[in-house]
């Protein structure tokens, strides 16, 4: 049985959580990027030259940064929703002062706290 695809409430509820996280990671919140990770020993974050298993390691990983992530402009947003409680979020983006670009993807579950990202992974190309 193939899930229905981008039903339009789930649509809206997960591009409101990834504008959140989008908002937190500029903003320099660790507390609620944190927050959108699913608090599991399963999450999984695949960094630019690091990878991280369990939300502590990952929330562990966050705390060891002086700052978050550098400035952005995203180029492309791809959010799909399957069925009320999966969703993908994949994003093209340019660091702003350089020609290079990059890649983020997140696997986001609905959890009985809400919407959490249980996989992400993000790398540099170009």
């Amino acid at each position: 049985m193939t899930p229905e695809i981008n039903i339009p409430e789930v649509l809206a509820e997960v591009q409101a959580v990834f504008a959140r996280y989008e908002e937190a990671l500029m903003a320099n919140q660790p507390a609620v990027l944190d927050e959108l990770f699913w608090d599991s020993p399963h999450t999984l974050r695949y960094g630019f030259s690091e990878n991280h298993y369990g939300h502590a390691d990952i929330s562990a990983f966050r705390a060891s940064l002086p700052v978050q992530s550098p400035p952005r402009e995203l180029l492309r947003t791809v959010i799909t929703t399957y069925g009320r409680d999966f969703a993908t979020a994949n994003v093209e983006f340019r660091r702003e002062g350089s020609s290079q670009t990059g890649r983020q993807s997140q696997t986001w579950l609905r959890t009985a706290e809400g919407w959490r990202v249980v996989a992400a992974h993000v790398s540099l190309f170009g």
